[in-house]
């Protein structure tokens, strides 16, 4: 019988779910989402699977909640040093660091990759990672119209979505080729981000 401290809404209850989640995003990372069972992450949990179903309903809940968090280590790094920005110069900055970074960490790879064929493979997991994809544009498109209040709603939308189709694309190309030159191209897009401001 589940212990009163572990419900749901405990602080105790919120503790385990935590847990259970980090170590289905452990199992994620080490073996996408085949790994990903109750008893795997009941067991990497140090719990019983009856807590699983307890907290999230059974495993389609407890994915979810897996790919919402593994989201959230994937994307929110770029997306706050991106809102920390001043300028277009220091967004480029953001990027110089970020897809080194990004490529670097196996992990960070592994996630990417396993977010992409849930998304793909389950239409529940796809529309809960393209909605955390649109809270990310859309707190980059905020972001633009403070730093650019004369940019109109339909450029701000477009450079969202455009950086981080940016940074999608460059992980990927770098994760093909170590060879690609990022910061040239980098350099480039700030040429062409410095001509259009002057012009604005």
């Amino acid at each position: 019988m589940t212990k009163l401290g572990d419900r749901p809404s405990s602080p105790r209850g919120r503790r385990r779910r935590q847990q259970l989640v980090e170590a289905g995003v452990e199992l994620l990372g080490e073996g996408g989402w085949s790994a990903v069972t109750t008893r795997a992450v009941a067991e990497r949990g140090g719990t019983n699977q009856g807590l699983i179903h307890y907290h999230f309903g059974g495993l389609p809940g407890l994915r979810a909640e897996i790919a919402r968090r593994a989201g959230e280590l994937v994307i929110a790094p770029v997306v706050d040093g991106v809102l920390a920005a001043r300028d277009t110069r220091e967004m480029l900055d953001v990027l110089r660091e970020a897809v080194p970074a990004i490529t670097a960490d196996e992990r960070i790879v592994c996630l990417s990759v396993q977010l992409i064929a849930g998304a793909v493979s389950e239409p529940a997991l796809g529309e809960l990672f393209r909605d955390e994809m649109r809270e990310a544009r859309a707190r980059v498109d905020e972001h633009l119209r403070e730093l650019h209040p004369r940019l109109s709603e339909q450029d701000r939308e477009g450079a969202a979505v455009l950086l981080a189709a940016l940074v999608d694309g460059l992980v990927l190309h770098v994760l093909l080729d170590r060879e690609l030159p990022v910061e040239s191209a980098l350099t480039t897009l700030g040429r062409l981000a410095a001509a259009v401001e002057g012009e604005d």
